[in-house]
């Protein structure tokens, strides 16, 4: 088996459903902790597991680089080499590719980059990242793609737009030419480009449905462009999906980007958010985000939000969570990674609860209301 998805329950254009993967159950709307180098950043594999996060992101380009693809094969695969027994979802380095434009030059048959880490000069071409994924053993690898930047001359848009239909291609006969290495079976997913120009974005969709991917990513979004763009993109694209096969938006995003992406039908995302948040001091609650670098929350024994079961919550306080910040202690950005990741994870795990109810629109409406906030200590209810 590589993949299976059933679509459970719809509410206008929303969805819930269950996509089967070799290392277990992803129920959708799923958020996917991004772990590029083999580690969800601050966070333990058991915390991730009492958190009940059925999936996790690798990148194929950070391991490709460090480690190193034979050393993961030796070791039996990714699942193996990090210890980790659910589902991995590897990205192809597309983004890599768009965020380090300086190293890289990009022609038909793909990218020559100097590695960031020593200087070395590489090639990455679409054959090449679907082998570096067999290696790797990822249950969901993602074709090679080009990112367009933000913004992009309508000229630029279809260069990117074209260079990532024909990588898509040779990703998807690359794909069936090889087998999987560990005994499971791996899914190809294909990534719809087009920058913010709807022709471009519909001509990419409906080119890679032809290819008959195993599901379908937007990318190429929340790179800079207006959120009204990002919405507008994502609406464009997912009527010309299958239905019958799971959407990714890529590196999206606030919780609000979530609640709009799910109410536009989109299954997955993934998002460096409430880590890198987390490290930072923000922190996510039902009732609007706070930064417990606050000088207000010195002497406040409260949890960071009542209504969450997560161990930060149940164990700690504020002021015990502020004082490990103020003095640059590792548990401090573990606390707040854990008690973020809970909120996103949670989150989705209410989105397919109001989905299967009939209830979305509404449940979203107060949501949205929620997360518009910024609670300063004394507007903190008791």
């Amino acid at each position: 088996m590589s993949l299976n998805f059933t679509l459970l329950h719809r509410d206008g254009l929303a969805r819930s459903g269950s996509l089967q993967t070799p290392h277990g159950e992803v129920p959708t709307p799923a958020f996917v902790p991004v772990g590029s180098q083999g580690s969800v950043k601050a966070i333990e594999h058991r915390e991730l597991l009492e958190l009940d996060a059925r999936i996790i992101l690798g990148n194929a380009y950070h391991l490709f680089l460090r480690p190193g693809r034979d050393l993961i094969r030796r070791a039996g695969g990714l699942h193996r080499f990090i210890g980790w027994d659910r589902a991995i979802l590897t990205d192809s380095g597309g983004y890599q590719i768009f965020s380090l434009a300086q190293l890289r030059t990009i022609d038909d048959d793909g990218v020559e980059f100097r590695s960031h880490l020593d200087g070395s000069l590489l090639r990455l071409t679409p054959e090449a990242m679907v082998e570096v994924q067999r290696d790797l053993g990822s249950d969901i690898m993602m074709a090679l793609d080009d990112c367009a930047p933000y913004p992009s001359s309508y000229e630029n848009a279809r260069r990117s737009h074209e260079i990532t239909l024909r990588w898509a291609e040779r990703s998807r006969a690359a794909f069936d030419r090889t087998k999987p290495l560990y005994g499971f079976g791996q899914a190809l997913f294909g990534i719809v480009q087009g920058n913010v120009f709807e022709d471009l974005r519909r001509e990419s969709a409906l080119q890679l449905v032809e290819m008959d991917f195993d599901g379908y990513a937007i990318g190429g979004l929340s790179v800079g462009e207006p959120v009204e763009q990002l919405y507008a993109m994502t609406e464009v694209c997912t009527p010309l999906l299958p239905e019958s096969k799971p959407r990714y938006l890529m590196g999206v995003g606030t919780p609000a980007n979530l609640l709009e992406g799910i109410d536009r039908g989109v299954d997955m995302f993934d998002c460096v958010l409430p880590t890198r948040n987390g490290r930072n001091g923000m922190l996510f609650t039902r009732l609007g985000t706070l930064n417990i670098r606050n000088a207000g929350f010195k002497e406040d024994v409260r949890p960071i939000d009542r209504s969450c079961q997560c161990y930060t919550c149940r164990s700690f306080s504020r002021a015990y969570i502020r004082h490990l910040f103020q003095a640059n202690e590792i548990l401090g950005l573990q606390l707040a990674t854990i008690h973020n990741l809970s909120y996103f994870l949670c989150l989705m795990a209410e989105a397919r609860s109001a989905i299967s109810q009939g209830q979305f629109r509404r449940w979203k409406k107060d949501r949205l209301e929620q997360l518009a906030s910024t609670l300063e200590p004394e507007m903190q209810p008791t």
